[in-house]
């Protein structure tokens, strides 16, 4: 590698043993340049080889120079030597000669020269390498033959010869020029005198060949050349070369010529003219060869020169360098004749004069400098000058040229005194302005000349400029600055200050105040006082006239006394109320905004440090309640009044103590002990005293059993003072819930937790009841109810049997399992007496026994009941089992009957009540109208009896009523009455609420025993929504009516009359943000924005403090806008202004005027522009609010859709699959808060009657007359809820607690809190020219809350449509009654439907998007809404259709066995009041012209939402008498989506019967149809649901109608 550097970069070569290094695949070079500069090459050898060894060389070059480096390198192998070249040597010089040896090791490298081992004499060096060097060749020595011998081998060497050459390089001998002068002839010869042949030799001038001509000639022979010169001139000067060179080398000689001139002049001296005081140049100019010397000489005066005197050369006297003479500054002296003398040695010296004359320029001799005037007196100015004449003098004031005849003011006046000429200027008299620089000018011919007179006029100074430099509330400072001190020092200042409301003349006095002070203090002010200053200033010249009266307000100190009356008064455990009066209005110092309470805990154990409260003042007396205080605990309360500059001191320390409050936590280690089978000891702790909040006065026991049937017991307390109690006389073998409390005077404190015990076992009661009788001639059956007391777990029960005439003893016993309570004692004697009893066994052994009872066998056994009647309670959805076990020959039958009113109706067989062959009835999920008296009758031959059960269902308590009792600023207290509790005590109520604008509900749980409750931790000024629902042993109840409630608090608002801008200047201005009142709740955050008028862009500073805040960075001079936004918890409060900030000079700007002209256009071009830029931004927002709202709906119902087949693939069953047992409602577990049923309607349908009453409904009471502006008329009647296996497509009537249709009377009567709700159905008749009905099944509560009916209803409607062009869209919601989701799908669970129901088919057809406008959505009326079904209805629906399809053609005869719900037998034309799907299809099987009622087509299908009854009308659809049978999708419900079962007719007629009312019979007559338009039902007509076929429906369309021949019956509703 060889690196080198360079600028520029050098090249780098390669060489070896001095020979070029071939480029091959062997060697190879590579160079770059790094980023320092240098340059790196290296040379690759590859695969070495012998000849590869040798010396190495490498050479970088540029082209400045070059530089070498070289190294040798072996390579080992056999040696030799490299061919050599002979060498050239210069004579003279050192020559090197290299023995090019290749190969290693070798042992010697030897030179021989004429077979002499060199070196031989001093000039020879051999070197270690081989190496020969020859220092000063000499031709005759060492020109010759030399051999290098290199020894390879102890007795073997090689050698190698190489001849050298001497060559001479020529010798020129040393010449000289002589010396020349212009014209002679010159020769110079250039002799070589030694070098080798052929010699050449060239001449050359100042480095350039010189060719012969011009006066020049060269002559060359063998060894010598001449140069000859005609006629030497001053161009032949300059250094001549003789070169010489021959093959050895090239020599020089330089020698200089140089020819000689006499001096002459170029310019000559010429009399002229200088200027006194200005430069002048006497010119004069030579050249010659050697340059000539030049001296100048001056002879004085002006006469013939006597002898000239050479002129010193001083700093104002100079030779220039073209010999000319500079005088810098002509004087007088210098008249007179100079002469210009030149001389080189060549030749004779010239020399020539010339005269000098002086010009004297105008000139000022005498003026003052400076004077002084005094202001309104005469001032006189002198100016003396001189100069050649004539001369004029000028007077100037500053730059402006005095001209007394336009300034009256001024006079000047001249005068000659000899030689000079005075100048007088007068001032009459001077002033002020007089004091400047005043200037005479004196002007002649040959220049002019100024004096400057600096005037003072003096007077007394200007008042200074005072400025208020800070304000406090005892003391201000003052700055001033003196602008004019009347051009006389400044000796002092005097200060005057006063109240602004008293004059002058009781004013205060800083006087002679240093003049080298500019600011003083004034001390001693009072707070919050205006003030007026002014001020003074001196000299030696008198007094200035007061400064501007400046009027200052201090600012506000903090009071200096404390609020007197301080009072305290405990209000409650945790409040005290402070009172106090404001300080003195002497030592308020200021305005007292507000005060702090100080409050510290001064019992054992505290900290000792007040905590304070602030409030804002709002008159000489204060009230404030410290809240949130320890209960029963003293305080220590101080109060310090503020304003804005501080607080005051605080008042003496006054100490009250809380009210005594209960106890917050239970008594400790609470534990139950059994004694006995009726005595329980109950031990506990005293709580933390801490926790006491008063005196403990005692405690409190609480107790209560709980039953088997999960009823408990009355609830007892016992006080004591003591810390443990027995509990005597309590229910053997029964749990028990204790709990502890502590009391003081204040009341109960928290109870601990619930602590169950039971009590221990004892013998039990007598059985509590004894029934025998005989079966057969030798027996007779006993029976016993268990005991009312059991006392413990009956482990057996063992029956005595004792007969006085047989002479036995003891009496018989026989035993019985736990379980059987009825033994038959057989083998007894006939016409024999026996008397029987029975006891109950225990663990504790065997219990009192029962009534005895006497009992004979007999031959006949007529019906006996050997089951007992009595009251049976069992919570709703239960199964209940009424046994009737009953004995008698022949076995007797069993008839059951439930007491309706004045009548006993017998109970029928169906899916909800089952007989057992034992005379046991069955009751399934029972429900409040299951509750009554149940009489099972058994009969035979020889007689009959009779047990009566009374069935109590407990169901769900009904809604507290509840309201609001107090609000604070962080909590709201509720109080409530319980209502109905459904037949089971309350266990506990459930307490919800949320913030007004939020649905994330927050859960409370609160004791049975509680009526209130008090929420706290609330936010201030929060409007909350709070609900309430009760629970009993069945569940949870009806959730109470959300009430609205609000916080105390609201938000911030701004003082008018707080001074908002504290201080103002040029760039900041500080803002007091105390002005900002709370409103009760804590200020979050205080937003400002501010920007200059005219700017769009705003400026954001964020506070948390209602403190001072600074605002920076202003322009000056600038008007401003600013507002505010300060923020709390109960919102945010907005306040605007405007302020302006100072000038550069402390000085305030006017008000913006508004801009004329421009303004005005750009104010109309505005007015104009603005409506229609905000038409264009509202057209756009429109589109892109109705495009969003759009794109919300289509996810809508996309997620209806996905949601709807979600629950339609879970639901649907396999149309094979087997149905065992009952049919099942659907069962949807669905979590979804809002499922809606929207069914397309024709516009305009309008149901008439009065508030639905129940009356027998017939097709001649369709034919009455109705409004000629309505559509439809419509009555209602009842239909019985206890139905088998059909009804209503879900039996509503048992959502809710004590509902029991079959006792209703009317809408308008029944108001009994039991019987809440009916169903119904309502039927509707349009327009004799289109004959329609309308079934409505609905369920209403009957009942008014504030006036206001509430309906609940879920209904379902048919009827014809009649025009079809209208809008058809109308929605209603599915909002379950039930006050949870659960109780919902729990009703549905319970819903019977037919077995064909499973087999219908949900299908999703389609999805779009309604136009139907919301207004049409939400007519009717607006009842009152359950608290948890009052969620908004979608203002827009989206819709999804789906179809359901009937049953398979196999499954058509399903329904052939079912019963109609009418319990008589009909006619024909009472089918016209049946229910569409009861009716028999093989009633439509033939048709007759003379139908006695026309076809009842489903026309609405509505169910009614609990917050809004929509009116819905839905799409028409006719029946075709031959076709499928007709069927309807049940309802939905808030918590499912539609069900995917559909209801067909049954086709059993015999069965069927009209519904019934219970107020009015239908009388017979009334079932006759009129004969008119029904008589045009055709016989074959479309069934469809689609919006085509509705589109194609009319009254006319008979003929299309029998085109389509039968079809499969769809029906298309849609999902919102």
């Amino acid at each position: 590698m060889c690196a080198a550097k360079g600028a520029p970069p050098p090249t780098v070569t390669w060489a070896l043993d001095d020979e070029p290094i071939p480029r091959d695949s062997g060697h190879r070079t590579n160079q770059y340049t790094m980023s320092d500069g240098t340059t790196v090459s290296h040379m690759n050898v590859t695969s070495p080889q012998i000849k590869d060894g040798g010396v190495y060389r490498c050479t970088a070059r540029n082209s400045v120079g070059s530089a070498e480096y070289q190294a040798r390198i072996n390579v080992r192998g056999p040696p030799s030597i490299r061919a050599m070249k002979n060498i050239t040597a210069v004579a003279g010089r050192d020559t090197f000669i290299n023995c090019r040896v290749i190969g290693y090791p070798y042992y010697s490298i030897k030179w021989y020269k004429d077979s002499l081992v060199l070196p031989d004499n001093h000039r020879q060096v051999v070197f270690e390498n081989g190496t020969l060097k020859l220092m000063d060749v000499q031709k005759g020595m060492d020109e010759g033959e030399y051999l290098c011998s290199v020894l390879i081998q102890p007795q073997l060497s090689i050698s190698q010869s190489v001849h050298v050459t001497v060559k001479v390089p020529p010798l020129i001998q040393p010449f000289e020029f002589p010396p020349a002068s212009i014209g002679q002839l010159l020769y110079i010869p250039c002799v070589v005198s030694s070098g080798d042949m052929p010699i050449h030799i060239t001449w050359r001038k100042d480095g350039h060949v010189i060719l012969s001509g011009s006066g020049v000639t060269i002559e060359s022979k063998e060894f010598m050349s001449s140069l000859q010169i005609s006629s030497v001139s001053l161009k032949h000067n300059g250094n001549y070369t003789c070169i010489a060179s021959n093959d050895a080398a090239t020599v020089s000689r330089e020698r200089q010529l140089i020819v000689r001139v006499p001096p002459r002049f170029v310019v000559q001296p010429n009399n002229q003219d200088g200027i006194y005081g200005k430069a002048g140049v006497l010119n004069c100019s030579v050249d010659g060869y050697p340059p000539p010397k030049v001296m100048w000489k001056h002879a004085k005066g002006s006469g013939n020169p006597q002898q000239y005197h050479p002129i010193p050369l001083t700093g104002r006297i100079q030779i220039l360098p073209n010999s000319s003479l500079l005088i810098r500054h002509v004087l007088e002296e210098d008249i007179g004749y100079y002469l210009c003398q030149a001389s080189n040695g060549v030749g004779t010296d010239i020399s020539k004069s010339m005269f000098l004359t002086v010009k004297i320029p105008a000139m000022i001799t005498s003026h003052p400098n400076t004077t002084i005037a005094i202001k309104g007196q005469t001032k006189e100015l002198n100016c003396t000058a001189r100069g050649e004449r004539p001369i004029i003098i000028r007077w100037e004031k500053g730059d402006t040229v005095i001209d007394p005849d336009r300034n009256m003011r001024y006079a000047i006046t001249t005068k000659d005194n000899g030689d000079e000429v005075i100048s007088t200027l007068k001032l009459k008299p001077a002033d002020r302005g007089d004091s400047v620089f005043f200037s005479c000018h004196a002007i002649n011919s040959y220049g002019e000349d100024r004096g400057l007179i600096q005037l003072t006029v003096q007077e007394p100074p200007d008042p200074p400029e005072l400025e208020i430099r800070e304000v406090k509330a005892r003391s201000m400072n003052l700055r001033w600055t003196q602008r004019f001190d009347g051009n006389s020092i400044i000796t002092g200042f005097d200060i005057e200050y006063k109240n602004k409301s008293d004059s002058w003349d009781f004013k205060q006095s800083t006087r002679n105040i240093s003049p080298t002070i500019n600011q003083a203090n004034i001390v001693d002010l009072h707070p919050a006082s205006v003030y007026s200053i002014r001020m003074y200033s001196f000299n030696k010249i008198g007094r200035s006239e007061p400064s501007k009266e400046l009027t200052i307000s201090t600012e506000e100190a903090a009071p200096d006394g404390p609020p007197m009356d301080v009072t305290l008064q405990p209000m409650t455990s945790q409040s005290i109320q402070v009172t106090w009066k404001a300080p003195k209005k002497e030592l308020q110092n200021g305005v007292i905004r507000g005060y702090q309470i100080g409050y510290r805990e001064n019992s054992p154990g505290s900290n000792g440090q007040y905590s304070i409260v602030e409030m804002k003042a709002t008159g000489d007396s204060e009230v404030y309640t410290l809240d949130n205080l320890k209960k029963f605990a003293q305080y220590g309360v101080v109060v310090q009044a503020f304003n804005r500059a501080g607080t005051g001191p605080s008042s003496s320390e006054i100490n009250a103590t809380t009210l005594e409050d209960v106890p917050s936590q239970p008594p400790e280690n609470v534990r139950a002990i059994s004694i006995t089978s009726d005595v329980a000891v109950i031990s506990w702790s005293e709580p933390p005293r801490s926790t006491l909040n008063g005196v403990l006065k005692g405690y409190r026991v609480i107790f209560w059993s709980l039953y088997m049937d999960g009823e408990w017991g009355e609830m007892q307390n016992i006080t004591t003072t003591r810390e443990r109690v027995e509990l005597r006389g309590m229910e053997k073998f029964t749990n028990y819930s204790v709990q502890v409390l502590a009391y003081t005077q204040a009341g109960d404190g928290v109870r601990s937790s619930v602590l169950y015990i039971q009590t221990k076992e004892d013998i039990p009661g007598p059985p509590a009841g004894i029934k025998a009788v005989p079966s057969s001639a030798s027996s007779v059956v006993v029976s016993w109810l268990p005991p009312a007391k059991p006392n413990g777990i009956i482990r057996k029960y063992t029956i005595f049997c004792s007969s006085p005439g047989s002479g036995q003893p003891a009496p018989s016993e026989y035993e019985t399992s736990p379980d059987q309570l009825f033994y038959r004692i057989a083998h007894l004697n006939r016409g024999q007496q026996y008397t029987l009893w029975v006891a109950a066994v225990t663990s504790a052994g065997r219990g009192n026994i029962s009534e005895k009872v006497t009992i004979e066998p007999a031959g006949k056994a007529p019906a006996k009941i050997i089951s007992f009647g009595g009251t049976v309670t069992t919570p709703w959805m239960k199964d209940v089992r009424l046994p009737c076990n009953s004995v008698g020959e022949p076995v007797p039958a069993i008839k059951w009957t439930k007491d309706s009113e004045d009548s006993a109706i017998p109970v029928t067989v169906d899916g909800h009540r089952l007989i057992q062959a034992n005379g046991t009835l069955v009751l399934r999920s029972v429900k409040a109208e299951d509750s009554g008296y149940y009489t099972c009758t058994a009969t035979n031959t020889w007689g009959f009896d009779t047990i009566i059960i009374n069935l109590l269902v407990q169901v769900p308590p009904d809604q507290p009523r509840l309201t609001v009792s107090k609000t604070s600023a962080s909590s709201i207290t509720l109080a409530w009455i319980p209502g109905d509790n459904g037949g089971s005590s309350i266990r506990g109520f459930v307490l919800q609420y949320s913030v007004d604008n939020s649905e994330e509900w927050k859960d409370v749980f609160i004791s049975s025993s509680e009526r209130s409750f008090k929420l706290e931790s609330l936010k201030c000024g929060t409007w909350y929504k709070v609900k309430l629902a009760a629970k009993n042993s069945v569940g949870a109840g009806r959730i109470s009516e959300i009430i609205e409630a609000k916080t105390h608090g609201r938000e911030p608002s701004f003082s008018k009359d707080q001074h908002l801008f504290t201080h103002i200047n040029s760039t900041h201005a500080r803002l007091n943000l105390q002005g900002w009142s709370s409103g009760g709740c804590p200020i979050t955050a205080i937003v400002l924005e501010y920007r200059p008028k005219g700017n769009w862009v705003w400026q954001s500073l964020r506070t948390n403090s209602s403190g001072e805040v600074f605002l920076t960075e202003l322009r000056e001079a600038t008007w401003y806008e600013l507002r505010m936004k300060a923020c709390n918890s109960a919102g945010c409060g907005n306040e605007t202004t405007q302020f302006a900030t100072l000038d550069y000079d402390g000085s305030t700007i006017p008000p913006i005027k508004s801009a004329q002209g421009e303004g005005d256009d750009v104010k109309k071009l505005f007015t104009i522009a603005c409506p229609v830029i905000l038409a264009t931004l509202g057209v756009a927002l429109l589109f892109i609010i109705r495009k969003k709202r759009k794109e919300k709906r289509l996810k809508r119902l996309r997620d209806a859709k996905s949601l709807a087949e979600m629950l339609i693939s879970k639901n649907n069953r396999s149309f094979d699959t087997p149905v065992k047992g009952p049919p099942q409602g659907p069962r949807l577990h669905i979590d979804i808060p809002r499922v809606q049923l929207l069914i397309e309607d024709k516009e305009g349908i309008k149901q008439l009657g009065d508030d639905k009453a129940t009356i027998p409904v017939t097709d001649t009471e369709f034919s009455q007359a109705v409004n000629p502006q309505s559509f439809c008329t419509g009555v209602s009647l009842h239909h019985p809820a206890l139905i088998q296996n059909t009804g209503p497509l879900i039996d509503m009537s048992d959502i809710r607690p004590g509902t029991n249709p079959v006792s209703r009377k009317s809408v308008k009567s029944a108001h009994s809190t039991r019987n809440r709700y009916s169903s119904q159905w309502t039927l509707t008749k349009c327009q004799a020219s289109t004959p329609a009905r309308t079934l409505t099944s609905d369920w209403r509560t009957v009942g008014s809350q504030h006036g206001i009916t509430v309906t609940e209803s879920d209904s379902y409607s048919a009827s014809l449509s009649q025009d079809t062009d209208k809008g058809r869209n109308s929605m209603v919601s599915t909002e379950s009654a039930s006050s949870t989701y659960e109780e919902l799908a729990r009703a549905y669970e319970h819903a019977k439907l037919e077995e064909q129901l499973q087999h219908a088919k949900f299908e999703i057809t389609e999805c779009f998007i309604s136009d139907s406008s919301s207004d049409q959505m939400t007519t009717g009326t607006t009842d009152n809404a359950d608290s948890m079904t009052s969620m908004s209805t979608p203002s827009e629906p989206g819709i999804c259709r789906f179809t359901a399809s009937p049953p398979k053609p196999q499954d058509s005869e399903r329904g052939k066995s079912v019963a109609v719900p009418i319990p008589h037998r009909a006619s024909k034309s009472d089918y016209c009041n049946l229910p569409l799907y009861v009716k028999s299809e093989a009633f439509f099987r033939k048709p007759d012209t003379h139908e006695p009622c026309p076809v009842v087509p489903p026309r609405e299908a509505s169910i009614r939402n609990l917050a809004r009854a929509y009116h819905a009308q839905a799409r028409h659809m006719t029946l075709e008498p031959g076709a499928k049978p007709l069927v309807l999708p049940p309802p939905a419900s808030a918590a499912t989506t539609l069900p995917q079962r559909t209801l067909p007719m049954p086709v059993t007629a015999s069965t069927a019967a009209a519904p019934t009312a219970s107020t009015a019979p239908a009388p017979p007559a009334a079932a006759e149809p009129p004969a008119t338009a029904d008589a045009r039902v055709p016989t074959h007509s479309k069934v469809g649901g689609s919006r085509d076929s509705l589109l194609e429906m009319s009254t006319s369309g008979v003929g299309r109608s029998q085109k389509q021949g039968a079809g499969a019956y769809s029906k298309s509703y849609t999902l919102v």
